[in-house]
């Protein structure tokens, strides 16, 4: 299932879930003659019983048959974290970034019979992984988001961008297609579309031989309904591509959208108009059965558990996440801030100049990519990063600036822990802290709040909303003691209530959001500091098998208060 909805009705997709088969090497270029191994795509090698802790390279094979001549593309919807794809052969596709999607180049001339499709995987810590290093969650390995194969034609819909706007009382929205011409002669394209039932029109243009063109149109919708988090309407909005007059499509895409917007006025987050209070967890894709390639089946379980938590939002910390899930927020109204990866790095790291390049790259095909979800309404990056250098301000300045040129649409922020020697609140929309009072600090969190908000208003970040981003404390599923002991669940969930109790109280909080949704595995490589105990963060409000604890029913009072 590579969405929760039909994304092409001419466009033919496969999707290539099952067995591949699968062998760990220790060499760079090198292609298996045997394979030892049968391992599910999508999926985690770790799950494999005898690769429980298994960094590094792997190699996958799968065989397709395709019945005549054809063009093909290859999608992969996450791939953990290094990639290099091989069709009969050929290199067709590079990727870094376990948490964005990619496709392959157009493979052109496929004929009838037989083909082998190889991916080359690394999940090391390396010098050219930036992002993927040692921290405190895990870096699992493997094709863990789907994996398809598309029949293409030489002129294709790359992607569609739909913005809204409220203006004069109506709806309306501007709607962008990237349309690519790989084909060796100029073509003569028009596209024809459709959101809901009402038609859509573009201009016809014309498209020289390997280029790619941007087409857009706007107009009013008058009829639509507004998506919030009570009333979550979406729309498909359908566009077809006819080529050099003719009558019948030779291409489509559709995506799901709807129609909001959001705005940071007074201090406060307004949905469509209305202030709003985000009350939410941070979420790992992490599971002991799946690691992090999640079945819908447990995606609709996470999602279960928040909302029956009283639950509005959730942050996808620290990366994009599976837009399965994001399908789901779209669907049930849940607001999703969604950010960039990269965590806990500090200016040393940041300084080599592959970490802005992979950062870059990661904003651009989060962004690209997931546009078009409603549920997202705030853009991050770089959480608690060197926000309190010069250098890295620059590297925070250039991030949001290239959000904003692709999306103007959503406001941006990004969660930061430097407190007082933070330099960087003027570049974002909304001031986020990541504090832990009573768990890393004995500070009363009504007082460090207040302390907090003064920070923003007196660094650049007066006037704007503020969220708090990260708080919480470990609690070890079942540790029940009456002394209420660090790292009992009585403990936790006192540290929790004491959190909830000072934020809800203050209006000039728009947001807060829980360290942390369910317990996660993390790597064993951080020295004495982070050598948690299990190889575990237990500051989840669910265990890892998403049993609640005692602080779930504190966050259940706190957040189903009105």
């Amino acid at each position: 299932m590579l969405r929760l909805f039909q994304t092409n009705e001419i466009r033919q997709v496969v999707e290539l879930e099952g067995d591949w088969d699968f062998e760990p090497t220790d060499q760079d270029d090198h292609i298996p003659a045997t394979y030892h191994y049968r391992m599910p795509v999508p999926g985690c090698w770790e799950m494999h019983p005898k690769l429980h802790t298994y960094r590094g390279k792997g190699v996958y094979r799968r065989t397709i048959h395709i019945t005549e001549q054809t063009a093909v593309r290859l999608i992969f919807k996450g791939v953990s974290h290094t990639a290099r794809v091989f069709f009969d052969g050929a290199e067709v596709a590079q990727h870094y970034n376990a948490y964005t999607p990619f496709t392959s180049r157009l493979i052109t001339d496929v004929q009838a019979g037989e083909h082998e499709i190889v991916v080359m995987v690394d999940n090391s810590f390396h010098s050219d992984s930036k992002l993927h290093i040692a921290n405190d969650y895990y870096t699992y390995g493997g094709l863990i988001r789907p994996v398809a194969i598309e029949y293409m034609q030489p002129v294709y819909i790359e992607r569609l961008q739909f913005t809204p706007s409220y203006e004069n009382g109506q709806w309306q929205a501007s709607i962008a297609a990237v349309v690519t011409n790989t084909s060796s002669a100029s073509a003569q394209v028009r596209l024809q579309g459709a959101l809901g039932e009402t038609p859509i029109r573009f201009d016809a243009v014309d498209i020289q031989a390997g280029e790619t063109a941007l087409i857009q149109t706007r107009g009013a919708f008058p009829d639509a309904q507004a998506w919030s988090n009570g009333s979550p309407n979406l729309y498909k909005l359908q566009v077809q591509l006819f080529k050099d007059g003719e009558q019948t499509a030779s291409d489509d895409l559709i995506e799901r959208v709807g129609f909001r917007t959001v705005t940071t006025a007074n201090g406060r987050i307004q949905v469509n108009g209305e202030d709003i209070v985000l009350k939410g967890f941070n979420r790992h894709e992490d599971h002991p059965m799946v690691g992090a390639s999640f079945p819908y089946q447990l995606m609709v379980q996470d999602m279960e558990l928040m909302l029956e938590a009283g639950s509005n939002a959730v942050r996808t910390s620290h990366y994009p996440n599976d837009e399965r899930f994001l399908d789901l927020c779209d669907e049930r109204g849940i607001y999703v801030w969604e950010e960039n990866h990269a965590r806990g790095l500090d200016i040393e790291h940041m300084r080599d100049p592959k970490f802005q390049e992979q950062c870059l790259v990661c904003n651009r095909e989060m962004v690209e990519n997931h546009v078009n979800h409603p549920c997202i309404i705030i853009w991050g990056i770089l959480n608690e990063c060197a926000s309190n250098t010069p250098e890295g301000r620059e590297m925070y300045r250039e991030q949001l600036e290239q959000i904003r040129g692709m999306d103007q649409s959503r406001p941006l922020t990004y969660a930061t822990h430097h407190r007082e020697h933070d330099i960087c609140f003027d570049l974002a929309d909304i001031i986020s802290f990541n504090l832990y009072p009573q768990w890393y600090t004995d500070e009363d969190p009504g007082e460090l709040v207040d302390r907090a908000r003064g920070w923003a208003e007196e660094l650049g970040g007066s006037g704007k909303p503020i969220i708090m981003s990260e708080f919480g404390g470990d609690g070890f599923y079942g540790m029940r003691d009456a002394s209420r002991v660090r790292g009992t669940e009585e403990r936790q969930a006192d540290i929790i209530e004491s959190n909830l109790a000072a934020y809800t109280s203050r209006p000039y909080i728009s947001g807060m959001f829980i360290w942390q949704f369910c317990d996660c595995r993390v790597v064993e490589d951080l020295g004495w500091l982070f050598s948690r105990a299990g190889t575990q963060n237990s500051k989840g409000i669910v265990d890892k098998y998403r049993r609640p604890k005692l602080a779930f029913e504190v966050v259940k009072k706190y957040f189903e208060q009105k």
